[in-house]
């Protein structure tokens, strides 16, 4: 028996973008806080996996891209207001995750397709993250323009042991 076709891939993966508002926008007074108050998502588009993101979807045109190891967001509770504000965000793992290759080509696209204007890789303290810089590296070696890399490398209880531009 035939399967249904829903659109060839998973609604999952349909690129979605979340506008921010203008700086000028007024800033609605704050409701009454309950005992827990949430700082709000900086999430602007949909997908974040870099296996599922097309690296010439409107959000990656001039960016800024956060390339950050999976485990980032979970370690650090600052993860949206301190690294995530104001960029485009793609996760990946570079011990689970297959394809480099394909990872590397996404990425050398959005450099040069996209016109990203600079790549923070965040990625965490054990050895196996440090698969995600060198991926980038390769991105910008592999690229016709050249793009600044950041890193920066948390700790696994979510602190900032080094952050440099390479």
């Amino acid at each position: 028996m035939p399967r249904p076709v829903f659109g060839g891939s998973c609604p999952g993966s349909r690129p979605l973008h979340f506008p921010t508002a203008p700086a000028s926008a007024p800033t609605p007074a704050p409701a009454p806080v309950a005992a827990h108050t949430s700082a709000g998502s900086e999430l602007r588009q949909w997908p974040i996996q870099l296996h599922l993101v097309q690296p010439t979807a409107s959000y990656f045109q001039g960016a800024d891209l956060l390339l950050a190891g999976d485990c980032c967001a979970f370690a650090s509770g600052e993860f949206h207001q301190r690294f995530l504000r104001g960029k485009t965000l793609a996760m990946a793992c570079p011990k689970l995750d297959h394809g480099r290759d394909i990872y590397r080509e996404k990425l050398t696209a959005m450099i040069d397709q996209s016109n990203l204007n600079t790549i923070t890789v965040l990625i965490m303290e054990v050895p196996c993250c440090g698969g995600l810089l060198s991926l980038a590296q390769d991105a910008v070696a592999a690229a016709g323009r050249k793009v600044p890399i950041k890193k920066v490398v948390m700790g696994v209880q979510g602190q900032i042991l080094r952050e440099d531009w390479c």
